[in-house]
């Protein structure tokens, strides 16, 4: 249950498609417009478009309500993270896991190379976390990881996070708020990058950030607010029209794709072409170690009709891709492994093109 700006309690199936709307009155339109302007009248709630635009408040009362707390929308998955690191101290110490979104791990080498500190711990070893903590400035989080799908012990982990002050962040762009919503948990942040299944569309690209509605979250959010304002990066009110009308679908499509993900993950553990499944038990990700190289995960790759190769997840297209294939990738990912992002198709076509694909490779 999810509860609305009315404190009324709904299912998050109706939430989703109730929230983020203008108020009902005769002749109303029922979608929020897109705002499409830079400048406002003077003396007004806003006096300039790179602080606020009112299609960005109904998509971030929508997604707040459903992390349960209070949204930001960022230009992108990256603006998203790099607001959220933002809380990092010059030189302070994050604690992350070994393998974690490219993107994040680049950020983080950064930071080193700046002269601040990373720790980073396997995703599952929760002692190691715990033992980490008592020196961190930050904690990052993913659940499951990106690609390699293991699962991390949050509730632990973020209870000790807040019991020593530290703040944490979780990226929950994998599991959705329909799986995990981390807030409940202790997260200070979440982090999404809205472009994946938010949106579903692969139409835009966009990001998020949202805190809890407590007196730490809103001070945190006042420092994500001035970040996102000063740093200019700032969404398109066209695409986040578009991220509210695809969240709308939100759960409908990750119940069809994560079923449909369950499954495959069932068969490809038979698969004589396959040497290993990673699945987290839930979701619509799943990645697995082909048989032989990266010459025969290419080939897979390349086989592949009804699924598309690229370098995203999230959509309604079946996607598929050697994760090794991009140079920033962590060594700790297999040259043979492939992300499979299950869409919303039918399984069996999803399932005969995989299976002729592996068999031809």
């Amino acid at each position: 249950m999810v509860r609305d700006k009315d404190s009324q309690q709904l299912h998050v199936e109706t939430f989703l498609v109730a929230s983020g709307r203008p108020e009902r009155s005769p002749g109303a339109s029922v979608n929020v417009p897109v705002e499409l302007t830079s400048t406002y009248a003077a003396d007004g709630a806003v006096n300039y478009a790179r602080s606020g635009n009112p299609t960005w408040n109904a998509f971030e009362e929508a997604l707040g309500g459903l992390e349960g707390g209070v949204a930001l929308v960022h230009a992108s998955g990256m603006g998203a993270i790099s607001a959220a690191l933002s809380l990092l101290p010059a030189g302070g110490t994050v604690v992350a896991p070994d393998t974690t979104y490219n993107g994040t791990a680049d950020l983080l080498a950064a930071h080193e190379e700046a002269g601040g500190a990373v720790v980073r711990v396997h995703a599952t070893d929760t002692a190691g976390f715990l033992a980490a903590l008592d020196s961190a400035d930050l904690l990052w989080l993913e659940s499951p990881t990106n690609p390699l799908m293991d699962v991390t012990e949050l509730d632990v982990v973020l209870t000790r996070s807040r019991e020593l002050g530290v703040t944490s962040v979780v990226d929950n762009t994998l599991s959705t708020p329909l799986l995990c919503r981390p807030l409940s948990l202790g997260a200070d942040v979440v982090v999404h990058s809205v472009t994946k299944y938010l949106s579903g569309h692969s139409d835009v690209v966009l990001g998020a950030t949202v805190v809890a509605d407590t007196d730490r979250g809103r001070g945190l959010g006042e420092r994500l607010r001035r970040h996102r304002t000063l740093h200019g990066a700032i969404a398109g009110p066209l695409e986040v029209y578009l991220a509210l009308r695809g969240l709308r679908t939100l759960s409908v499509r990750f119940e069809r794709a994560s079923a449909s993900a369950a499954e495959l993950a069932r068969r490809l553990a038979e698969h004589p072409s396959v040497e290993r499944v990673r699945y987290a038990g839930a979701g619509a990700i799943l990645s697995v170690d082909v048989a032989g190289d990266e010459a025969a995960a290419e080939r897979v790759c390349a086989a592949t009709r009804v699924w598309l190769h690229s370098t995203s997840l999230g959509g309604v297209e079946s996607q598929v891709e050697r994760r090794r294939r991009h140079p920033s990738e962590s060594r700790e990912v297999p040259v043979n492994l492939l992300r499979l992002s299950v869409g919303i198709e039918h399984v069996e076509d999803l399932w005969a093109d995989l299976d002729q694909a592996l068999r031809a490779a």
